[in-house]
Formats: structure tokens, C-alpha cells, sequence
């Protein structure tokens, strides 16, 4: 069986990982552009140079590789933001993206916020479901255009 864990962000080459994997994984399941990759990209390093206590980002590995991940920063003093939630295709199937939202879920407890949400794409059925079952609803839905494609996006939102 294979050997599957999730552990903090911080070691070298998390972050760029990170925006590499949203890039290639994206294009290649939802024919996306490199703008959604310049995107996780800015969230990333903003996450990297901040250096907030209240902010923090796990990465799965499955066999010692990198093939997923997930940020919790904040939005304001009561509520925090699920950012970038990701498992490579060959990593599905593991519960390593149920694993990385709860994670998520209970630094923000621990960190003290009242509330938690996320924007996401209807397209992104799997992430969606495990939102659900960690207790996120669905508060707004709008059209746009983004990353070379017309998307439904979605925000989220958990009372934790």
C-alpha cells in the first residue's frame, strides 16, 4: 500500500510546486490557460511572504512525492479562506483531498476564526463533494469568464 501523508507547507520548493502542479493538472483536465497558473502563482507567493501566524498550507505526498495541497489564509480578523485544494490524477482515491480540507478546517478552528470560505467552479464535481461532507454550503454562484473558458463560480461557506 502506498504510503500516503499530509504535512505542513515550508519545505523548498512547496510554494512553486504548488502553482506548477495547478498549471499542468488544470490544463490538462479542463483545458484552462496559463492565467489560472499565474493566479495560484500570486496567491502562493503572497502567502510565502507574509508570514502570517493565522495562515498556513499543508502538501500531500504519496510515496515521498508532492500531489497535493491546500492554503488556509485569511480573508479578515473573523474569517479564513480555503485557497488552491489540489490532488494530482494519479493520487486520487486515497482521501488525500479529504485529509487536506480537514486539516484546513481545523487550523482555522485553532487559529480562532468564526468562519470559513472558499471560491471554487462547478466544474470541480470532486472538490465540491468534499466541501459538502465537511459541512460547506453553497451561499452564491455567478458567471465569468476566466482562464480562457465561461465558468460558474461558486462561494462557499462552513460556520466553524
Amino acid at each position: 500500500m502506498p504510503d500516503a501523508i499530509v504535512r505542513p507547507l515550508g519545505r523548498p520548493g512547496d510554494l512553486g510546486w504548488m502553482a506548477l502542479a495547478h498549471g499542468e493538472v488544470y490544463a490538462a483536465e479542463y483545458g484552462w490557460d496559463d492565467s489560472f497558473e499565474a493566479l495560484v502563482a500570486t496567491i502562493v507567493g503572497e502567502l510565502g511572504t507574509r508570514r502570517d501566524p493565522r495562515e498556513a498550507g499543508w502538501i500531500a505526498e504519496l510515496d515521498g512525492q508532492r500531489v497535493g495541497c491546500v492554503l488556509c489564509v485569511r480573508d479578515d480578523d473573523r474569517t479564513a479562506r480555503l485557497r488552491i485544494l489540489l490532488v494530482n490524477p494519479v493520487a486520487r482515491g486515497h482521501a488525500l483531498g479529504t485529509r487536506l480540507v480537514d486539516a484546513c478546517v481545523a487550523f482555522a478552528r485553532e487559529a480562532g476564526y468564526e468562519r470559513m470560505v472558499l471560491w471554487t467552479n462547478d466544474v470541480l464535481a470532486a472538490a465540491r463533494r468534499i466541501y459538502q461532507a465537511a459541512g460547506f454550503t453553497l451561499v452564491e454562484e455567478q458567471p465569468h469568464h476566466s482562464f480562457g473558458h465561461d465558468l460558474v463560480g461558486q462561494t462557499w461557506a462552513l460556520e466553524l
